[in-house]
């Protein structure tokens, strides 16, 4: 199961994480996701546990947690979207037609 978990302390760390989700089974991996020029959290990531009735008591027990001064937000996350064949300067392109 995929969990997505918002809010984070910039503080909060993926050992951090893999220990604070793996008091409710086996994690199979945390990435924090960061800012691709300054390396810095943007304040969420994604938690890997190959069980789903461990990821959900997870998710129970952590939604609304606090940790390092902010609640966490904790649910499953969804599929990655289609973001579509186009990138965005040709969108911004199409807008500039008559």
């Amino acid at each position: 199961m995929n969990i997505y978990v918002s809010n984070l302390s910039f503080k909060v760390t993926e050992e951090s994480l893999i220990s604070m989700f793996s008091k409710f089974g086996t994690v199979s991996s945390a990435k924090i996701i960061k800012d691709r020029e300054t390396q810095q959290s943007r304040g969420f990531a994604f938690v890997e546990m190959p069980s789903e009735a461990e990821g959900r008591q997870a998710i129970s027990n952590l939604n609304h947690k606090e940790v390092e001064g902010r609640l966490l937000s904790v649910s499953v996350a969804r599929e990655k979207s289609d973001r579509g064949s186009q990138s965005s300067y040709s969108r911004r392109e199409d807008k500039r037609r008559w």
